[in-house]
């Protein structure tokens, strides 16, 4: 581990890391007209069009991670670049269906490329893409992605046992 690195706390590490991989990934990107937020919302949407799935503007947030307003505002902007369109749900006027254009569907395919190279680069370390290292890794992540994080249970735990 670096100097840098040394003595942190877990929680400093996954901050350092994803700011890592979103730097790489907004650089490595930009040359196709997108950043990484755009780049997360386009790649989800591609695969879940490969699903079979059409999903609204919420339905993309949470798989996301997101929030609605957010993906919202990146759909529009996607959507002015003639990346994606937008649609009412037939089902739910309310809703916002997405779905990539040609033209988006090529861009986010050849983005693709680009951020798995990205990808197999961070992951030499461990072994590479299918090393067991890494497949514990992912499942280490997904544990801690599961887990509900609700930043004011620590304050009323902390409140009891002040009182």
């Amino acid at each position: 581990m670096g100097t840098a690195s040394e003595g942190a706390t877990p929680g400093f590490l996954v901050w350092r890391l994803s700011m890592k991989w979103r730097v790489a990934v907004d650089r490595a990107v930009a040359p196709l007209g997108l950043t990484h937020a755009q780049y997360s919302l386009v790649a989800s949407l591609y695969g879940m069009h490969r699903s079979g799935l059409r999903p609204s503007q919420r339905r993309l947030a949470d798989h996301t991670g997101l929030e609605p307003l957010y993906v919202s505002k990146l759909a529009r902007g996607l959507e002015s670049a003639g990346l994606l369109e937008r649609t009412r749900d037939p089902e739910d006027p309310r809703a916002v269906q997405l779905a990539l254009t040609e033209r988006g569907r090529d861009v986010t395919g050849q983005a693709i490329k680009v951020v798995h190279g990205l990808l197999r680069q961070l992951l030499e370390p461990l072994g590479g893409l299918d090393s067991p290292r890494t497949r514990a890794f992912t499942s280490e992540l997904a544990t801690l992605l599961d887990a509900p994080l609700d930043p004011f249970s620590q304050n009323s735990e902390h409140e009891k046992e002040q009182s």
